[in-house]
């Protein structure tokens, strides 16, 4: 038998990519990452609800995520409009950032196999191996290629292309505040909450987490904001992504590009519909940043010698608050997969039959919970379904929790 060390073509060098090139590696595989970015993927995010799958993947991965990996949350609050607290429950969580648990898995991984600036063109099969050939002219030849490359990603357009993102009819504004100011709007006890808001139709959330640079000194950190607010795909989200240039921007578009009029009805609608302690702390973000909300299902995740994982293969709203959970999860069974089998493609269609199902409840599950961020319903029935979980007490219950999986 060949004891050849197999390869690994990663495209995607963002969470999925990373928990993929290091479990791979782990079981002796060689593995690259390709990233389209040529510049580094800082502030891609804000702030990420932890759970106890995360802490057990990166302690598999030989990380310590037991010290400075993000601020401590014990108590969720939800208020009504009159900032009056409304319910509560205890929930302990850490909250932490994108930028510091991909800090942790780029470093885990080092800069020699990650490859900044590679737009992939192509991916080619032949029995021996796979291709992946760039828009910049060179390729790379492996024995498996990962489409770890997101919602949009160039891996699923070649083997899906019928397989587009769905909006899901609401957009979020996000935002972060500085805790010194964040604090004297807030309070002590709600800055270290997980706090809601519940506007008809609509949901506020806001919880603290590190500071510019992961600082998680008192004092230096921030209070993360998401509002998730209803918008008309063909009347309305056409104009908030278009610039004060009158360029509309695709899918998504750069925070400082929103026009002014845009933010400014935000900042209105906040002074009308938050109660005053969150409305203070939105006059506090300066450039908020605007997401259109979509999900996605692929049909398939294995193709040969290529295989989907993360938001390449599931886009989940993110309500669950299971994202980076369901990279890891992804990465760590596809590489057991390959272990358990010599064929390379054997292995990927044991990896779909594993994980397709699961991809497929997360998505659901997302759904369920975001039900109720619209204005208008088609019928009674559904109107009385998503207001179920539009109850105070059952959003503190399912925001950013796992039982589902369970």
């Amino acid at each position: 038998m060949s004891t050849r060390t197999r390869r690994a073509l990663i495209v995607g060098g963002s969470m999925s990519g990373l928990f993929a090139g290091l479990c791979l590696r782990g079981r002796g595989w060689e593995a690259d990452v390709f990233e389209r970015s040529p510049a580094p993927l800082t502030g891609r995010g804000a702030g990420i609800m932890t759970h106890p799958e995360i802490h057990r993947a990166l302690a598999d991965l030989g990380l310590d995520s037991s010290r400075d990996f993000g601020v401590p949350i014990e108590q969720r609050l939800a208020f009504d409009a009159a900032g009056r607290v409304i319910a509560e429950r205890r929930l302990a969580q850490t909250a932490t950032s994108w930028n510091r648990l991909h800090e942790m898995l780029l470093a885990a991984f080092g800069g020699q196999r990650y490859h900044r600036g590679k737009d992939l063109r192509r991916v080619a099969q032949a029995a021996g191996g796979v291709t992946a050939e760039f828009a910049d002219g060179t390729t790379r030849d492996g024995d498996l290629l990962i489409g770890a490359d997101g919602l949009r990603s160039a891996v699923r357009a070649q083997f899906l292309p019928e397989t587009q993102p769905l909006y899901a009819g609401y957009v979020a504004w996000r935002g972060l505040a500085d805790e010194a100011a964040a604090r004297h709007v807030l309070g002590d006890d709600i800055f270290a909450s997980f706090a809601f808001c519940l506007p008809p139709g609509e949901q506020f959330l806001g919880y603290p987490v590190a500071g510019p640079g992961n600082d998680l000194r008192q004092g230096h950190r921030s209070w993360n904001i998401v509002w998730y607010r209803p918008a008309d795909e063909r009347r309305e989200v056409p104009r908030l992504l278009t610039d004060e240039s009158g360029h509309t921007h695709e899918l998504s578009i750069p925070p400082p590009l929103i026009a002014g009029a845009v933010i400014a009805d935000m900042r209105r609608a906040a002074e009308r519909l938050l109660p005053p302690q969150l409305a203070g702390v939105l006059r506090l973000i300066e450039q908020p940043f605007l997401q259109p909300i979509y999900d996605l299902e692929s049909s398939s995740l294995a193709f040969g010698r290529v295989a989907l994982i993360g938001d390449a293969a599931f886009v989940v709203r993110p309500h669950v608050g299971g994202g980076v959970v369901k990279a890891a999860e992804d990465a760590m069974a596809l590489a057991a997969a390959l272990d358990e089998e010599l064929d390379v493609a054997a292995g990927l269609r044991a990896f779909e039959a594993q994980r397709i199902g699961v991809g497929q409840r997360f998505v659901a599950q997302a759904r369920r919970l975001g039900s109720y961020l619209k204005y208008d319903f088609a019928s009674e029935e559904d109107r009385k379904s998503a207001a179920y979980h539009a109850e105070p007490d059952r959003v503190l219950a399912e925001t950013a929790v796992l039982d589902f999986l369970r």
